[in-house]
């Protein structure tokens, strides 16, 4: 079974539109000074509290944690962040392009995410995830949330609906021109229903957010060996999560860029690459379906189709088009072994469009471009039933949870 409990957030007493933030690890230190700006109010000074300081503080250093401990409790002391009176479950919608998808603010289960109940799909950097395990610790918070997802449940959308039809304690637009709506849930028999539900489902599964998940169970660990008369109900064993029904999520394709030709002549390359699929001249190529892919090349865009046999349609890994392009072209044509360190490969995600990877290959940055179909949800779960990892940069989720609306404290 799934756990998830209602918590007492700390959210915005007012102005969350100015609160409210991206990701930590979808800007970087540059674009978050920026950001922030002329504006005391923005949680970058809490997930990126390296702004606060001198540019040539390194990132990792132990003043930028303490840092935004220092923030967080400043906002807190200053009335920024005021914390509900009682547990509550929340919901955040967000509306990009006309769509909307509506999730679950909960609090989720560590011990569950190191059982396999929180299903997992990628590998994580031990960067990455020490930064995070430090910030989690350090802060005694968890404050970006990880994006859950679950097979839809009726009943869990009939209720998410009633609770919209109210109106919002938060509700804004960010400049990018997604709308974010924020809800609080307090009402106990909502709250009852809401457990119970989730309690049949068997497993959740991590859309985004792997690095944040394993810091938060990484300090659950520590925390846990640190405390004798631990009970496993402790608020450090469960950290910030927002949950959507799969129906709703809107994956975006994530394109390939290569440097250059690993030493083949355009005929040699388009030689190799007809080996293991069908290659046709065409116009700006967005793959119209799975095992199809476009090619961008000296100016010309071409459709590629893998061929029969090409790759194993049983394997829920193999059958993936980035395991297809990276097995059968990306490793043994052009020489990229690993994706994850090779400095020849770049990666776009597909709210850039294609004229981003025109502009870098006309550029003379890049030689060769490929756009993807993006990964289905459905093709991310079969891969973490089958405790299988996927190849870097298979998904791109839009639009990204904002930080700060609400924020989870041991």
């Amino acid at each position: 079974m799934a756990t998830v409990k209602p918590f007492r957030g700390y959210r915005p007493a007012a102005q969350a539109e100015r609160i409210a933030c991206p990701p930590y690890d979808v800007i970087n230190s540059r674009e978050a000074r920026e950001m922030a700006k002329g504006n005391p109010f923005s949680f970058l000074h809490v997930e990126k509290p390296e702004i606060d300081l001198p540019e040539e503080v390194d990132l990792y250093d132990a003043r930028v944690y303490a840092k935004g401990r220092e923030n967080l409790d400043n906002f807190i002391a200053r009335g920024l962040l005021v914390q509900d009176s009682k547990p509550c479950f929340y919901i955040y919608a967000q509306t990009m392009n006309g769509r909307t998808q509506y999730g679950l603010v909960a609090a989720v289960s560590a011990q569950e995410y190191d059982d396999g109940v929180i299903r997992k799909h990628e590998l994580t950097r031990k960067d990455k995830e020490a930064d995070r395990t430090r910030h989690v610790d350090t802060l005694s918070a968890t404050t970006g949330p990880v994006f859950l997802t679950y097979p839809d449940q009726p009943e869990m959308d009939a209720r998410v609906q009633a609770l919209a039809q109210k109106a919002p304690a938060y509700q804004f637009t960010t400049p990018d021109g997604i709308g974010h709506s924020f809800w609080v849930m307090d009402d106990d028999k909502d709250i009852a229903a809401v457990t119970k539900i989730f309690e049949s489902l068997p497993v959740l599964y991590i859309a985004d957010g792997h690095h944040r998940s394993a810091s938060a169970a990484a300090v659950a660990r520590k925390r846990k060996a640190a405390n004798p008369h631990h009970t496993g109900q402790e608020s450090y064993n469960f950290f910030l999560a927002v949950i959507f029904p799969s129906n709703q999520l809107y994956i975006m394709d994530y394109n390939r860029l290569v440097k250059d030709l690993n030493g083949l002549g355009k005929a040699q390359f388009l030689e190799k690459v007809h080996e293991k699929f069908e290659v046709e001249k065409t116009g700006q190529a967005r793959p119209g379906a799975r095992h199809q892919f476009g090619m961008y090349l000296d100016g010309e865009w071409y459709t590629l189709r893998a061929k029969d046999g090409s790759f194993d349609a049983q394997d829920p890994v193999a059958a993936l088009d980035v395991s297809i392009l990276q097995n059968n072209l990306l490793a043994p044509v052009l020489g990229i072994g690993d994706p994850r360190t090779d400095k020849r490969i770049n990666f776009v995600g597909g709210i850039r469009g294609l004229g981003e990877l025109e502009k870098r290959v006309n550029s003379g940055e890049y030689q060769v471009a490929f756009s993807m179909f993006p990964t289905s949800i459905e093709e991310l779960m079969k891969v973490a039933d089958a405790h299988l990892i996927m190849p870097p940069k298979s998904t791109w989720f839009e639009p990204k949870l904002r930080s700060g609306l609400v924020t989870y404290k041991y």
